[in-house]
């Protein structure tokens, strides 16, 4: 195997000083924590912006329904049920 140049070994140097002086105790999410941080954060404006589109679609105001007093009948507790046929 041949040798390292003497730039390659003094590009190692300079590295390894590098990784030396970074905390040992520190973790951090890095570049791929952030993809993916973003790329939730993108994913939910995305349900977000879908579910107000449906939700401006939604009438909430009731209309009689025409069949509610054929199809059940009054207890005496006042709820309705379903009619006996």
């Amino acid at each position: 195997m041949p040798d390292m140049s003497a730039s390659a070994s003094l590009a190692m140097t300079h590295l390894v000083t590098f990784a030396k002086e970074v905390d040992e105790d520190k973790v951090t999410p890095g570049v791929l924590g952030f993809i993916v941080f973003a790329a939730m954060a993108l994913a939910v404006w995305a349900l977000m912006k879908s579910m107000s589109k449906h939700m401006n679609k939604v009438d909430f105001k009731e209309s009689p329904d025409e069949t509610s007093g054929k199809d059940t009948a009054e207890s005496p507790s006042g709820k309705a049920s379903p009619a006996k046929g």
